[in-house]
């Protein structure tokens, strides 16, 4: 992805409103001041929302200029764009906040969000080479490859969503899994520049978690009590009915803890040697942990 140039970008088969969903996106993330952004080494890079058509190669600024001069959705190409400089990956027990927080920062600085059990559902949906290898693994009672795990994040960021960047959410829950996820970065001229420790105490979760309700598309999550939505049952943003997990119970919580501080607390030593790791006392109320992250994001 660093270094890229100019990629096509078949769009032929991709539906009006969701093309147009991306071109705004681009234009709404181009008026992102450079300040907000995160660095990656000492290059700050603003990027732009830049379209062209192949037929003329001139670039158009905004979605209405496109229409206009008739390009079609096949000959609308991908700009190329400077390297990735804005790369996260957040660690935090169950019920942490991470799913609250994770739209926010991926709306505030114009990143996508890259949740592993998304991506693996989309890559097999898709039938990508690797999803049809996760497809097979599944299909046999197995657990996906960490290899392959990598692959499939490594295709998904390189969607034109995640030029800007990206947050890693699920992802990496071992040691191991980290070196691998770091060693596909550095081919790729990249690293994870800030991992956010989300910290509470366990004994805090079980309310959490068990009044945890989750819209299914965009991952935004609510909470009965904490940040209940606006109305019952659906979601602020869309509507749509909002779902509770069937994991998000006081028995799976007790289980999913002990796997996450016997697997996933190393993590956090290994990217603490770093020098990447910002602890956030997550068990303040949202808008607290929200301003938390702000502050540390633009430090």
């Amino acid at each position: 992805m660093a270094g890229s140039s100019a990629v096509a970008a078949n769009l032929e088969d991709v539906p009006s409103v969701d093309l147009m969903t991306e071109l705004l996106r681009r234009m709404k993330c181009s008026t992102k001041a450079d300040k907000r952004l995160i660095l990656i080494g000492d290059s700050l890079f603003s990027i732009k929302a830049l379209i062209f058509c192949s037929s003329g190669s001139q670039f158009r600024r905004n979605a209405e200029t496109v229409l206009s001069k008739g390009c079609h959705a096949g000959e609308v190409w991908h700009a190329g764009m400077p390297p990735v400089n804005t790369l996260h990956t957040h660690v935090g027990p169950p019920g942490s906040g991470k799913g609250t927080q994770s739209p926010i920062i991926k709306d505030d600085y114009c990143l996508c969000h890259l949740a592993t059990g998304d991506m693996l559902r989309a890559a097999v949906s898709a039938k990508t080479p690797l999803g049809v290898k996760a497809k097979e693994a599944m299909d046999k009672g197995e657990l996906v490859s960490d290899d392959l795990v990598v692959g499939i994040i490594d295709e998904a960021m390189k969607k034109p969503s995640c030029q800007k960047g990206f947050i890693l959410d699920g992802f990496p829950r071992t040691v191991v899994q980290a070196e691998k996820l770091d060693e596909m970065l550095k081919k790729q001229g990249a690293k994870i520049d800030k991992v956010l420790n989300f910290a509470v105490d366990d004994a805090i979760l079980e309310e959490r978690i068990t009044g945890r309700w989750i819209h299914p598309s965009s991952g935004r999550s609510y909470h009965t009590k904490f940040a209940p939505p606006k109305a019952p049952g659906v979601d602020d943003v869309t509507g749509e009915p909002l779902i509770q997990r069937k994991d998000d119970t006081a028995a799976v919580l007790k289980s999913r803890l002990e796997a996450f501080h016997k697997q996933t607390e190393p993590v956090i030593g290994y990217y603490s040697q770093k020098g990447i790791v910002a602890n956030l006392q997550a068990e303040k109320p949202p808008q607290e942990v929200t301003s938390e992250v702000h502050k540390v994001l633009s430090s």
